[in-house]
């Protein structure tokens, strides 16, 4: 075999190892009825039962141990700010000691992201109207974490509601009309695009705007959902710019 096979990479610790998943928005009850409503990022799904990872000292795990039913809701990019607004928020009004530093107390999340809570049909926490994506779901059992940070709650989704935009041959998720957000390295992404990075962390990626052009929004309510099929590059599956090669491989456009 030729080639070369001196090593090239390098050992590193990053301090997240999130490489890639979707951001979703868990809603579950608080002790007096009220909805939280918070940010998550490390989830898993097989079949019809999600496996979520949550902080210790959130609040979303305290409320899923008092009563275990949630919504999980998929927001799609151009809500990525509204996701941002409450990711330092915390529905407790004690807050932890590990978040004092960078975390508020904030009684109304959805408020605070400029979401609207939508009443679910199963399960008692609501759903977030204007994720095009929701699942409702009830907690079947909470695990510990190797380490004291964190705890697994795995769920079983017992509704799916889905815009009827994002729907193709009856019950599937057409991903070409709708996608999520992707939290990547503390950076939200959409498909191909960068939308920017989670506050104070520094732009690895620079944002949309320092790039000369803002992402555009096809998943806006009212309108049309948009097909990206011929902006897709066949060569790397890059989204295009614009007209011309392919800024990632420089491919030409199909003809």
């Amino acid at each position: 075999m030729g080639g070369d096979l001196r090593p090239r990479h390098r050992v590193v610790r990053p301090p997240i190892l999130y490489a890639g998943t979707p951001v979703v928005l868990l809603a579950s009850l608080n002790d007096n009825g009220s909805a939280n409503l918070a940010p998550a990022s490390s989830y898993w799904a097989l079949g019809q039962m999600l496996a979520l990872g949550l902080e210790t000292d959130g609040h979303t795990l305290s409320n899923l141990e008092a009563r275990p039913q949630l919504t999980v809701n998929f927001p799609s990019p151009p809500h990525w700010r509204a996701v941002e607004r409450i990711a330092d928020l915390t529905g407790r009004e004690e807050i932890p000691a590990t978040k004092a530093a960078r975390y508020a107390y904030r009684a109304d999340k959805f408020a605070a992201a400029g979401l609207t809570a939508q009443p679910s049909e199963i399960v008692s926490p609501p759903r977030v109207a204007e994720c095009l994506l929701q699942l409702e779901a009830e907690v079947r059992r909470i695990t510990p974490g190797v380490t004291e940070d964190y705890a697994i709650a795995e769920a079983e989704v017992v509704r799916v509601h889905a815009d009827p935009r994002i729907i193709v041959d009856g019950d599937h998720i057409d991903p070409l009309a709708w996608e999520p957000i992707v939290y990547s390295f503390r950076h939200y992404f959409a498909i191909g695009a960068a939308l920017g990075p989670r506050e104070g962390v520094g732009a690895a990626v620079a944002p949309p705007e320092q790039r000369g052009r803002e992402t555009e929004a096809p998943w806006e309510d009212g309108g049309d959902a948009a097909c990206w099929l011929a902006s897709v590059c066949p060569e790397c599956g890059a989204l295009r710019d614009g007209p011309g090669p392919c800024s990632r491989c420089g491919a030409e456009p199909p003809v």
